[in-house]
């Protein structure tokens, strides 16, 4: 059955029939949340939405109208349309993240690649220049076993979400917490394998590289029109480790999940040597 006909009965009954067509099919949950993102159109039925959905999901303490992200810092634009507050602990892949979802950014279209940085590195160390509340680290840490992950991440409330959960995780010995700006606070130390995920790494592709021990890997993320899927993200490595006098090697191009239409989140495995 799909979203809006498991949604449809638990709504008004006087529902016009253009309005049963905008009803969300999909939504996200998160921890003890449910976000949704509800079309303007029917913005007025919004807290039916969201009394549907935790009736759908009892236990779930709110139902979330996500609106998208503001600025630089990626701040989710969100409203509670059902319940109360907005703080959770999400459990995937036997990892524990805790987070505001009003306050950072924790996309569960990502999961397949949180799961698939939790089977590299080990033994490694390891660079994540966007950390995030974890992401992408504390799967490694948990399940990879490096050596030590410096974990870099510039805005101040994702940082204490990203202690929060490398103690959660018991993973203190393994990530180290950095507060600021990769591109000025990065470790001069050569890692084995660099995590550039966020959509701006684009600018800081040769700061990765110049950390990366010869033959280490780096996944670097990129937003890509689908006709450019391959070639402009391996373009911009290839051109990165070539000013640095570095010989790259495609290891794979990955799509993480559809961001637009027509658009793309991909992420690129390259060995520098």
């Amino acid at each position: 059955m799909r979203g809006h006909q498991l949604l449809e009965p638990l709504l008004p009954a006087l529902l016009a029939e253009d309005e049963k067509q905008l009803l969300p099919r999909r939504w996200q949950i998160l921890g003890d949340l449910v976000l949704v993102n509800i079309p303007a159109k029917i913005e007025h039925l919004k807290h039916d939405i969201g009394e549907a959905l935790l009736d759908l999901y009892p236990r779930c303490k709110s139902a979330l109208w996500d609106k998208g992200i503001r600025g630089s810092l990626r701040t989710p634009n969100i409203e509670v349309i059902a319940g109360s507050g907005t703080s959770t602990i999400h459990k995937e892949n036997y990892c524990k993240f805790a987070l505001d979802a009003s306050r950072v950014m924790f996309s569960a279209g990502n999961f397949a690649e949180r799961v698939r940085m939790s089977k590299v590195g080990r033994n490694e160390k390891v660079l994540d220049m966007f950390s995030g509340i974890g992401q992408l680290c504390i799967p490694m840490a948990v399940h990879a076993h490096p050596q030590s992950i410096c974990a870099i991440e510039l805005n101040s409330v994702a940082y204490g979400y990203l202690k929060q959960n490398i103690t959660l995780n018991n993973v203190d010995g393994i990530v180290r917490p950095i507060l600021g700006n990769c591109a000025d606070v990065a470790p001069k130390e050569q890692f084995d394998r660099v995590l550039m995920g966020h959509f701006d790494a684009y600018n800081y592709l040769c700061k990765a590289l110049q950390a990366l021990a010869p033959g280490g890997v780096v996944h670097y993320h990129e937003i890509v029109p689908l006709e450019l899927l391959r070639e402009r993200p391996l373009a911009h490595v290839a051109q990165a480790a070539r000013s640095l006098a570095r010989s790259p090697e495609l290891l794979s191009v990955r799509k993480v999940k559809d961001y637009a239409p027509g658009v793309a989140h991909v992420v690129v495995d390259a060995r520098i040597n």
